[in-house]
């Protein structure tokens, strides 16, 4: 069914103009909604993208890049990102291709409506002229009917009367005034019949002319703002619609990387990261307690007594505190610093005198003092000792040989693939050098071909050198590849044997003990020592001290010290103090620049001698002086 305004609501004039009114505001409204809806989107993905990058690795690392579960977020971080892309390219379409067009639209339906309504207020104000106008000739008209009728009354009247001469001409007057009256009735009856007739026939055209067209204009305005809604809604939903398939293929993405994750082989990852090659611990040795001692007891023989029993009865390694040498190593790594230039109000009285240097190098110092010293005083030198030894020791050698055998395996695996690399980059350059200088060769006006010699000499030796370093390589993954099948091999075929003859009293398990490969005497740490004989004695020595040091008691104080200047114990085993602060002294300046002092029985640490003022007790002095005579 056809339905027009103009015929349909043809007196609904002020109606029409509240509801294309309310239709423009609607349109408006709706533009500040894809407005939003696009600014939220915009949030949406820039809050995406910052959780992304919040969460994403600040810098590679060999482990994220190792296992799989590790390597699924990574992606799923990756396509958060690409979603947070496509929701920008959303809103932008939102913005760009709806937002403003529908501003720009609705500036064009509100000048279109005021030109409508401004038609249609025009052709409202001429029908209500004719209409006025009619009125008008309809009053006059009828006044001038009513003036003429009651002149004709007056006239009638007279002339029924006596007539006398004055009477006469009255009556004579009154009939010429009816006659004028009757007269100008006329007039204003064709008047109005004109009005009349002006008047419909302006009313038929505004109702059947005017109005259908100013209406039916309005209404097609309408109706394109309806669809430009139309239009606007479709777009929004298409643009979404565009970056669904992106969407839905990230998505997928993510589940393929959930999907890949695979536990099985990121605990084997673990096992090949961390796996260090060594033999497990065999089984604890009998030790026979049955047997008298017939040996004459001394001071010397108890100690070497003691220090035997203590040797049988060490720890598995296991259970041991690991690298007890580097723990024990808490001496600063680097010469005391110079007392200051300028020192404080209160300790200029007490300023003490620079040590003289040192006659001997420390390390041979203390050597000599761990030899002729006493028992006694043996964790003192051995702690001096190894404090210079840790100041003399570099990086680890060349060949990975302080490594577990797992882990050495591994870095020179990894060692041997970078400098492939390096040998192929390197050919590849050298390929192109001879190629360039056979093109120079050919064509001397591009180039001078001498002039690349030096270059190919320098890519020449790279590559003998890489060789060289390639072979020695692979020299030594070849010996920690036959240590490995070694370990396997042995694992395999006597842990069973050893475990049977431990459980026998008096049997011959220390001895096999003893006597097992190089390879199985392996450090915890991983550290080998080639040479037999250095290993054994190395051993010896070692077990004694670390003995010494499985149930270590705190130091007696051997004296106070006042601190000087203020100090701040940036390093590895020194301690820091403020001015005229009060520590006791635990072990005297070696000779290297440092006095270890202990705070409260609970911090203990070096500072520097010259920065404090030591005062050694008269039983201490008695004591180190003696001790350093035996």
């Amino acid at each position: 069914m056809s339905c027009s305004w103009g015929t349909e609501l043809w007196d609904q004039f002020d109606n029409l103009e509240k509801h294309t009114s309310w239709g423009i505001d609607f349109l408006e409204r709706y533009s500040k909604f894809i407005k939003e809806r696009a600014d939220i989107e915009l949030s949406y993905a820039k809050q995406i993208r910052s959780l992304s990058k919040k969460y994403h690795p600040k810098r590679s690392r060999e482990d994220e890049s190792r296992y799989t579960w590790c390597l699924a977020f990574a992606a799923t971080l990756q396509q958060l990102n690409e979603l947070a892309v496509q929701r920008e390219e959303l809103a932008e379409n939102l913005n760009t291709q709806i937002a403003c067009e529908l501003t720009r639209y609705t500036q064009e339906v509100k000048t279109e409506r005021k030109t409508h309504f401004q038609d249609g207020r025009r052709a409202q104000q001429h029908i209500e002229s004719s209409w006025k106008q009619l009125e008008s000739s309809k009053r006059r008209f009828e006044r001038d009917c009513k003036e003429a009728e009651r002149a004709q009354q007056v006239s009638d009247r007279i002339d029924l009367d006596n007539k006398t001469d004055g009477e006469k001409r009255c009556s004579l007057k009154a009939r010429q005034t009816a006659q004028q009256k009757k007269q100008a009735a006329e007039e204003s009856r064709k008047e109005y019949v004109t009005s009349l007739n002006q008047f419909n026939q302006d009313q038929h055209q505004h109702y059947h002319t005017l109005v259908p067209v100013i209406y039916q204009r309005i209404q097609d305005m309408e109706e394109r703002r309806i669809e430009r809604i139309c239009e606007a809604m479709r777009s929004s939903a298409e643009a979404e619609r565009k970056v669904l398939p992106v969407v839905s293929r990230c998505l997928d993405v993510m589940m393929d990387a959930s999907e890949g994750i695979q536990p099985r082989m990121d605990t084997q990852q673990v096992v090949e990261v961390y796996k260090s090659g060594f033999d497990p611990p065999g089984d604890v040795e009998f030790e026979d307690y049955s047997a008298t001692m017939r040996r004459s007891i001394s001071e010397s023989s108890y100690l070497d007594n003691r220090t035997e029993g203590r040797r049988h009865s060490r720890k598995l390694w296991p259970f041991i505190r690991k690298n007890k040498l580097l723990t024990l190593l808490s001496s600063p790594r680097q010469p005391p610093p110079p007392p200051p230039t300028s020192p404080s109000p209160g300790g200029v009285a007490n300023s003490p005198q620079s040590p003289p240097p040192a006659s001997r190098e420390p390390i041979t110092q203390r050597l000599n003092e761990l030899m002729s010293s006493g028992s006694r005083t043996r964790k003192q030198c051995l702690r001096s000792l190894k404090r210079g030894l840790s100041l003399k020791l570099g990086s680890g050698p060349a060949d990975c040989s302080h490594l577990p055998p797992e882990q050495r395996r591994k870095k020179l695996q990894t060692r041997i693939n970078n400098i492939n690399e390096e040998i192929q980059r390197e050919r590849e350059q050298r390929d192109a050098l001879l190629k360039m200088r056979e093109v120079y060769e050919r064509s001397p006006q591009m180039g001078d071909a001498g002039s690349l010699e030096p270059r190919l000499e320098e890519v020449k030796q790279s590559l003998q050198r890489l060789d060289d370093e390639l072979r020695r390589n692979q020299a030594w993954l070849s010996e920690a590849d036959s240590r490995l099948s070694d370990h396997s091999s042995r694992r395999q075929s006597g842990g069973c044997g050893l475990n049977s003859q431990a459980m026998m009293p008096g049997s011959s398990s220390l001895k096999q003990l003893d006597n097992r490969s190089p390879a199985s005497r392996e450090s915890p740490d991983g550290s080998y020592t080639e040479d037999h004989s250095a290993e054994l004695h190395f051993k010896s020595r070692s077990s004694e001290f670390d003995d010494d040091f499985d149930d270590e008691e705190p130091l007696p104080s051997i004296g106070t010290c006042k601190s000087l200047y203020p100090f701040q114990g940036q390093n590895e085993g020194t301690l820091s103090m403020v001015e005229g602060e009060l520590l006791s002294v635990v072990e005297e300046d070696k000779g290297d620049g440092w006095t270890r002092v202990r705070r409260n029985l609970e911090e203990e640490g070096y500072v520097p001698t010259s920065y404090i003022k030591v005062f050694l007790d008269a039983s201490a002095k008695g004591f180190v002086q003696s001790s350093r005579l035996v």
